[in-house]
């Protein structure tokens, strides 16, 4: 249990550190978020401006091989659950999340995905690694990663984990 604890508080330390050092530098609040248009698990293109039309989308950047990534997804899972079938503001379809995939084995993607029950339908992968097409056009240095995307285009928020998203989506559910 204490290797356990350690590894755990070793983890957090890197998400920090990794945070602090590699500030993302080409994705700010207010802006329009770059166009995604990736393959998704079946070989389909999958676009984000197709999603994100009156819809607020959380764009998850994450891999198979990530450790932190895989601890926060049942954070996601939970947090999707709770939103996905609200009503929001300014938003006439709501709430969905997209998996942005830094991996570059399909069948370890496409496994992880099971594994962790990231049961929306919204996945995609260039399965390019580190050198993700999707990667580069939000600067992703260090994963997990997520930006909130309001129903406009435009970026509401970024997080080093997709649940610090909750607050903010709090704020536009109707009630």
């Amino acid at each position: 249990m204490k290797k356990l604890l350690s590894t755990l508080a070793l983890a957090a330390g890197v998400i920090f550190s990794a945070s602090a050092q590699y500030e993302n530098t080409v994705i700010k609040v207010g802006m329009k978020a770059p166009e995604l248009a990736f393959p998704d698990p079946e070989g389909k293109t999958l676009k984000l401006s197709e999603l994100n039309k009156g819809r607020y989308v959380l764009v998850d950047f994450w891999a198979s091989w990530c450790g932190p990534c895989r601890m926060s997804n049942p954070g996601l899972v939970a947090m999707y659950k709770e939103f996905s079938g609200k009503k929001f503001k300014n938003a006439k379809n709501g709430f969905t999340v997209l998996n942005v995939s830094l991996d570059k084995d399909k069948n370890a993607w496409i496994g992880a995905i099971k594994q962790d029950n990231l049961t929306w339908p919204n996945h995609m992968s260039d399965l390019g690694f580190w050198n993700s097409k999707a990667a580069a056009a939000y600067g992703i240095q260090y994963i997990p990663q997520a930006f909130l995307i309001g129903p406009d285009g435009k970026v509401l928020g970024a997080y080093n984990r997709s649940e610090e998203a909750k607050a903010m989506l709090e704020k536009f559910v109707t009630k």
